[in-house]
């Protein structure tokens, strides 16, 4: 199953020349789930050609504007394209009378369903699940209510070892019950190890996505081992009462979180303006965590 993460926005507050605001796109399996929906997300979504009808799913991390002004362009654009099917939009619950009280007063009108589904900011909560992929949100530190987001596959089921399998003869029904983990019975009563029949399937791939907040152990828990880290990364070191000032992190407290939660791989985010190049934020991060990179606009990340 494709999983990848293509990076809309990366930039704070303001956009710049190359960076728009917050929002990225996780396809998995072909389904697209829009994370932050930052201004200009949809000419991001036309410049990197991923289909606006694809979308079913929007997680809104906070109410700040670099995060969810996008939204309502967005939200009228799917409506002009002609899309009729049902639109989850998960986050605040103030989210929902924002968007209701723009239509109203715009007289505008949407043909496709819109469900608000409000998340915890106190708890790790399941907001999420289909066959394939669960979605939880969690807690950050930000002045304002706001929630990172955990993307993890669903295990498979193992698969079948064909020789091993014509050999015994196996059915329909019995390739079916293996494949669910059970062993083999022969018709003269001999148990045949699951484990002979069968080859265990891909570990389960995992995406955390946290968006603006305080350095905050409380995640090292939630993200542990996950397959690819998205933790934004505002200021430089030498910037770091501003960041504390502010509910954000700077890179090299990015990289310890990704470090003592022992993830595969960092992607920092949302770059304050002030950072035209942005190559000592990835110094200062490697110094702490080698495995770091850059979100910039249109990047893809395979999450392994």
């Amino acid at each position: 199953m494709n999983f990848s993460v293509t990076i809309l926005g990366s930039s704070s507050a303001t956009p710049t020349a190359r960076r728009n605001p917050s929002a990225q796109i996780l396809n998995a399996g072909g389904k697209m789930f829009l994370i932050d929906c930052g201004e200009g997300t949809q000419m991001q979504l036309r410049r990197f050609r991923i289909r606006f009808q694809k979308i079913h799913h929007i997680f809104i991390s906070h109410l700040h504007g670099d995060h969810y002004l996008g939204l309502m362009g967005l939200l009228q654009t799917m409506h002009l394209f002609g899309k009729t099917s049902v639109v989850n939009i998960y986050g605040q619950e103030n989210l929902k009378p924002i968007i209701l009280e723009q239509l109203k007063y715009t007289e505008g009108y949407i043909k496709y369903e819109l469900v608000f589904n409000k998340v915890s900011y106190d708890e790790v909560s399941r907001i999420y699940e289909d066959d394939k992929i669960t979605v939880d949100s969690f807690p950050l530190d930000h002045g304002i209510d706001c929630t990172g987001y955990l993307f993890k596959e669903k295990k498979t089921d193992r698969k079948l070892n064909k020789p091993k399998s014509d050999h015994y003869g196996l059915s329909i029904e019995d390739i079916v019950n293996v494949k669910r983990g059970q062993d083999f019975i022969t018709k003269d009563g001999e148990t045949i190890p699951n484990d002979e029949l069968t080859i265990d399937s891909r570990t389960p791939r995992a995406y955390a996505y946290c968006s603006d907040t305080a350095f905050k152990e409380d995640l090292i828990p939630i993200v542990k081992g996950v397959d690819l880290l998205y933790h934004e990364s505002t200021f430089m070191q030498e910037h770091a009462e501003r960041a504390k000032m502010t509910k954000h992190s700077t890179a090299s407290e990015a990289a310890e979180i990704a470090k003592r939660a022992e993830v595969s791989k960092l992607v920092l985010g949302h770059f304050s303006a002030r950072y035209k190049d942005l190559t000592p934020l990835l110094n200062e991060a490697k110094d702490v965590f080698e495995n770091s990179v850059l979100a910039t606009d249109g990047a893809v990340f395979e999450v392994k």
